[in-house]
């Protein structure tokens, strides 16, 4: 019993550091690229999660309309389209931002991969880890994946959060605390 009580401790301590570590920052430099992080598709359309990530990362590329935007995610179980593909389809058809603007990271199916196969990309765009990378996630997941980010060499890194749909909010917030834990062993970061 005192196990169940320590670990019902540990997650309160754990959500309270996700609801303190969400917030948007303010940026005094345009960012060089958008690294806008998969959620995962319903039937071929993005999640809740997702569109929400979505619309976040169109805000700041509206914002700043020089900066390029990578979106990240590949083939997921059953699927026939990378969630790279559906995710530029959306930007495009929702927000009329240029096709050419948008480059697609479609191998990935993990935020480590996203990062890290996200550099041949910015490569070929004239960037590398050192340029001004802003990347979009989830309320729950900015503080993973910005030490995922620096761990492989992201020097000017600025996470920028999406809600998390509130019927999502708390299973989100539970498995990013194994995911936290398993990252961990892992040596992600």
């Amino acid at each position: 019993m005192d196990n169940f009580f320590h670990l019902v401790n540990q997650l309160g301590y754990f959500f309270i550091f996700l609801a303190k570590s969400n917030h948007s920052p303010i940026m005094n430099t345009p960012p060089d690229a958008i690294i806008i992080l998969g959620s995962g598709l319903i039937n071929n359309h993005p999640s809740p999660t997702l569109q929400a990530r979505l619309d976040q990362g169109a805000t700041i590329a509206a914002q700043y309309s020089s900066s390029s935007i990578i979106v990240t995610g590949g083939l997921g179980f059953d699927q026939k389209i990378t969630e790279a593909a559906v995710m530029k389809a959306y930007l495009i058809d929702k927000y009329r931002i240029h096709p050419q603007r948008i480059f697609e990271e479609s191998q990935s199916t993990s935020t480590e991969l996203n990062l890290k196969n996200s550099v041949p990309l910015l490569n070929r765009i004239g960037l590398n880890q050192d340029s001004h990378i802003v990347v979009v996630t989830s309320d729950f997941h900015t503080p993973r994946a910005a030490a995922i980010a620096r761990f492989q060499g992201y020097t000017q890194i600025t996470s920028v959060s999406a809600e998390t749909p509130l019927t999502t909010r708390y299973n989100a917030w539970l498995r990013e605390y194994f995911a936290y834990i398993s990252g961990w062993i892992l040596r992600e970061y």
